[in-house]
């Protein structure tokens, strides 16, 4: 997968190994029954979606919330591709891939990137399991 700076470089992402896709996926699913058991008005999207922020930079957060009335103010276009806004939550999830400084470092940036461009909340989820 690919994402975009700011500045127009190519951001080359490695896939995820399989426990991580697994915990991406189950996270998804609990965010899911948390909306629907709270009657939140937001969409969820999964981790292929990526949104183009008001910086330029075209990221994708491993799950990411955004408010129903900001989906729905956008055109059919602007759905169909990659929203031209910043989600209200996002959610990154680290694999051990990330266990590394310089791979924690990356994804602490990419969230001040998100907070930057708009987000309300954002969550770095970095599971204690690495170790085993």
């Amino acid at each position: 997968m690919l994402e975009l700076a700011a500045d127009g470089q190519l951001i080359a992402l490695t896939p995820t190994g399989s426990e991580t896709g697994a915990r991406n996926a189950a996270l998804n699913r609990l965010l899911a029954l948390a909306l629907r058991s709270s009657g939140l008005a937001f969409k969820l999207f999964d981790s292929s979606t990526g949104f183009r922020l008001p910086d330029g930079s075209v990221l994708s957060p491993d799950a990411s919330l955004l408010h129903l009335e900001r989906w729905t103010a956008l055109t059919a276009e602007q759905r169909r591709g990659f929203a031209p806004l910043c989600p209200d939550l996002v959610v990154e999830l680290a694999s051990p891939l990330d266990e590394d400084p310089r791979g924690l470092t990356a994804l602490r940036q990419k969230m001040d990137r998100y907070r930057a461009n708009g987000a309300q909340l954002g969550w770095l989820l970095i599971p204690e399991v690495w170790a085993g």
